[in-house]
């Protein structure tokens, strides 16, 4: 039998709806002006500005930026592989150092936890980072120094460690030990089945961070086959910017040369695979909720 809604309830519920609506368009309107500016001739862009759909549309953008095609595939596959490599290793070590800090029995875990916590505030800064990677380890130029940097978080250790605490509690753990039952099989078989949700939403944020850095192939690299994706884009966006420099010193006309619409074009490329990959991670944030539903 369906319950009748009041009006209180209905009125609430269309102006929820309205005000996401609302919401959603302006989260996605940004991106439809950049999509719709990256197949929009350079000098529309100059003289009208942005639209919502394409004027003089045009792909030479695009051209520009897939010119080498093989240098963008190799960015792209550096990407995948700094990605990957780097969120699978770090969700290893962040899910093993979350469950070791949770543990009440651990003697330590108060001053681990303390120390995890203070190089969230204090660092050594850029000069002393660098010079351990490069002076000390001498990483420069090597694939390690991109995505090793980047393997731990104290903000991400904090936020596994609560999602163990509350998915997993002592008694739970206690119970299994005076079975008979180990670290190792505690971890496992009793904790590892009910992370999924925090380990989406670590892997999602590690992922994103790998997929976004060009700061330390910036830093690191030594040779183009190493960079990641976006310092490529970058590297290409520097070189349009200087040619139109050139030009401007000979008094050559630069309305050809896409330095605007390929900016746009790059955002394209650069955040495609991750707006293709979200849609199947978003559902553990929604499981995510029930977290924590187990009461001890």
């Amino acid at each position: 039998m369906k319950i009748k809604q009041s009006s209180s309830t209905i009125v609430f519920k269309v102006v929820i709806y309205v005000l996401l609506a609302i919401m959603a368009v302006v989260c996605v309107f940004p991106f439809i002006i950049i999509v719709s500016g990256s197949f929009t001739d350079n000098y529309t862009i100059l003289t009208e500005g942005y639209g919502i759909l394409p004027r003089n549309f045009t792909i030479s953008a695009y051209k520009t930026i897939f010119k080498a095609p093989q240098d963008i595939l190799q960015a792209y596959k550096m990407n995948f592989y700094y990605t990957i490599v780097g969120t699978g290793i770090g969700l290893f070590i962040i899910t093993m150092t979350a469950y070791v800090i949770s543990r009440p029995e651990f003697k330590y875990r108060n001053n681990i936890s303390f120390m995890i916590y203070f190089t969230s505030i204090f660092g050594g800064g850029m000069i002393p980072w660098y010079l351990m990677y490069t002076s000390v380890l001498g990483l420069k130029g090597s694939t390690f120094a991109i995505w090793f940097p980047a393997l731990m978080s104290p903000f991400l250790v904090i936020l596994m460690r609560t999602f163990i605490k509350e998915s997993v509690p002592d008694a739970i753990a206690e119970s299994a030990k005076i079975d008979g039952a180990g670290h190792v099989t505690i971890f496992l078989k009793i904790v590892m089945p009910v992370l999924g949700p925090g380990l989406a939403t670590i892997g999602l944020f590690l992922a994103i961070g790998y997929w976004n850095d060009w700061y330390r192939s910036s830093m690191f690299s030594t040779s183009s086959k190493t960079w990641e994706l976006q310092f490529y884009l970058y590297d290409l966006l520097n070189t349009t910017q200087a040619l139109k420099q050139m030009a401007q010193n000979t008094s050559v006309s630069t309305a050809d040369l896409p330095s605007e619409s390929i900016k746009l074009a790059m955002a394209v490329v650069a955040t495609g695979p991750v707006l293709l990959f979200y849609p199947f991670v978003q559902k553990y944030f929604v499981s995510g909720i029930t977290v924590g539903a187990v009461k001890g």
